[in-house]
């Protein structure tokens, strides 16, 4: 994961495919889709429209960007890009306003086609990386729809392919997907054969299924006291990255740096992971190495987070393109801890007891505790995220395709730190608050994060007897 300034932008000749005009226009007549948006989406446009109410426009896309080898047939890219966008209905439905509710309207699969244009040449990278990301923040804005665009780089030897959402379309494991599926599909056209696949189940269906879940709580429910007790110990907010953050309480949202880099590699990653299996693998491992860092930087002696989950529990949503995530609170009192080991075991028993709390979206649990939780940022909490995706398909040639990941960085006030298991080892992507404190802070932690990754893997001979996982 990182930002479109890291990923090998190269000049060459730009097309765009947009949503074509007849489609925009067949969806501003649609009735409203019974289906409601999930709380997760729902928080985040009304999110979008407060921050830009206030006077600041916070581009919120993910995307991703990847090689298509050779000489590319953009007729045939063209097929590949709109059979994709078919398998997901949620990339047909949008949003809109009816006074402060929001209505969801959904296209039928016939009504889509997309519009190809070409851009022109670009000569120079860095005028083409601001393009891209001034035309993105555009045309993947969260109150806009559509809300998705899809870009190529047309050279001799190659075509990049670049696509960005609103991020109420996607989540990381949505988009860590796209470069296969698009390869595969164009394969498929290049070669004259259609892709058989089993209908994809919608993400618009997960929607209304989690939401009317979640409205049978009330606020007696008792995943709603865990949530009040551990909120109520956050000095009632859902909390922040816990070193100072260089930051002035008031005003507007403070623009955001990028940080990336590899942490360590593959021998080292799978030494950490044979170490921390035990106590549930490298998640568990690296939450606790962060709560033994942020307590030596900040001095605080219980590290508190929300931890990302995937809400994909049933086998029929591993496949959907959506916005599955869902966080658990834990609280990790490392003042208490003597050493890595026993910070392992805190995480560990603090992730079985509060891992099924994910399946309650956080913004439903927000509003049943009646507090005033109006939000200011894109970010309602700072984030330590652990992925492997050593089991996406394609992810082996990742490196060959230069295949990434990316995330939009613009405004806001806490850190989100995503650590990815690659074949090449762990990465690390981390958006933060751009200033001299913050910067400094953030080093350290990355820092430290891989000098604790380092030690314990090589620690490996001194591993302790295998217990159950999490």
């Amino acid at each position: 994961m990182t930002d479109i300034q890291r990923c090998e932008v190269r000049p060459g000749l730009l097309v765009e495919w947009t949503l074509h005009p007849a489609t925009v226009e067949a969806a501003a007549d649609l009735p409203d889709d019974s289906r409601p948006p999930a709380y997760l989406q729902e928080s985040h446009i009304r999110t979008a429209r407060s921050v830009r109410e206030g006077g600041q426009f916070v581009p919120t896309w993910l995307g991703t960007g990847f090689d298509v080898p050779g000489v590319v047939d953009l007729d045939v890219l063209q097929g590949a890009l709109r059979s994709w966008t078919l398998r997901h209905e949620t990339l047909r439905s949008g949003f809109r306003w009816a006074g402060d509710d929001i209505r969801r309207f959904t296209l039928e699969a016939d009504a889509v086609s997309l519009r190809r244009e070409v851009i022109g040449d670009f000569a120079d990278a860095g005028t083409l990386v601001q393009y891209l990301q001034d035309r993105f923040d555009a045309a993947a804005d969260a109150l806009t729809w559509p809300n998705f665009i899809y870009a190529a780089v047309v050279r001799d030897d190659c075509t990049s392919v670049y696509m960005a959402f609103d991020h109420s379309n996607v989540d990381s494991y949505s988009i860590l997907r796209i470069p296969a599926e698009i390869h595969e599909l164009y394969a498929a056209g290049i070669e004259g054969r259609v892709v058989e696949r089993a209908p994809i189940s919608s993400y618009i269906d997960f929607c209304e299924i989690e939401r009317e879940s979640a409205d049978q709580m009330d606020d007696t429910h008792a995943t709603i006291t865990r949530w009040r007790e551990f909120i109520r110990r956050c000095d009632g907010r859902l909390p922040p990255f816990p070193v100072d953050l260089g930051l002035e309480p008031g005003g507007k949202l403070p623009p955001q740096k990028m940080m990336q880099e590899r942490l360590v590699d593959a021998e080292d990653a799978a030494a950490f992971e044979a170490y921390c299996r035990p106590y549930g693998g490298s998640m568990t491992g690296i939450l606790a190495a962060t709560s033994l860092i942020v307590h030596e930087i900040g001095g605080q002696p219980v590290y508190r987070t929300v931890v990302p989950f995937h809400t994909r529990a049933k086998s029929q949503w591993q496949d959907s393109v959506g916005w599955y995530v869902g966080g658990a609170p834990i609280e990790i009192p490392t003042a208490q801890s003597p050493d890595f080991q026993s910070v392992l075991e805190m995480v560990r028993a603090a992730l079985r007891a509060n891992r099924p709390l994910a399946r309650m979206p956080i913004e439903r649990v927000l509003r049943l505790l009646g507090a005033d939780f109006r939000p200011t940022s894109p970010d309602p909490c700072s984030i330590v995220s652990y992925v492997d995706t050593r089991g996406i398909v394609g992810s082996e040639s990742w490196d060959d395709l230069k295949a990434y990941g990316l995330i939009r960085v613009s405004y806001g006030d806490q850190v989100c730190v995503w650590v990815n298991r690659l074949h090449t080892g762990l990465q690390l992507g981390s958006r933060y608050p751009d200033n001299d404190v913050a910067y400094k802070n953030m080093r350290l932690y990355v820092e430290q994060l891989r000098e604790t990754i380092v030690s314990v893997a090589r620690a490996g001979a001194a591993r302790v007897p295998a217990q159950s996982s999490v």
